[in-house]
């Protein structure tokens, strides 16, 4: 089984990102994460555009898999989001397929800071950056 089948298998658990928001994750590595969303009605705002707690969701579904990336093999995830920081800088309007690309920026023994950046595959245009910091527990 490769890593990223693992990390599907492990965060397959995640029902809000995976079953009920449509994330799908497309790479793993050491602390690094990538994630995509195709937008559809129910990620919409009144307005036609995607809510914001869906971006976010994809950002923290993103930032939780490259943050417990080294925990993989065990399943035993040890790294929790504490807060975060979203930045929204384009609209994504329904049918938009959107990556969110997050790395770590600096990992420690108990907090990391990790930075998802989101972006339209259809048109490359940034929707959204996020700063996350995690804690271990």
């Amino acid at each position: 089984m490769t890593t990223l089948d693992r990390t599907r298998e492990v965060f397959a658990n995640d029902r809000f990102a995976t079953t009920q928001s449509g994330i799908e994750i497309t790479a793993v590595g050491a602390h690094e994460a990538e994630c995509t969303m195709h937008v559809d009605e129910r990620h919409c705002n009144a307005r036609g555009a995607t809510m914001g707690g869906a971006l976010f969701t994809l950002a923290d579904f993103a930032a939780a898999i490259a943050a417990n990336s080294d925990d993989i093999e065990s399943g035993d995830l040890h790294w929790v989001s504490l807060d975060a920081t979203i930045h929204y800088l384009s609209p994504a309007i329904t049918g938009t397929s959107l990556r969110a690309s997050c790395s770590a920026l600096k990992s420690g023994r108990a907090t990391a800071l990790y930075q998802t950046i989101i972006e339209s595959l259809d048109n490359g245009k940034r929707i959204a950056i996020v700063e996350t910091t995690m804690i271990r527990v």
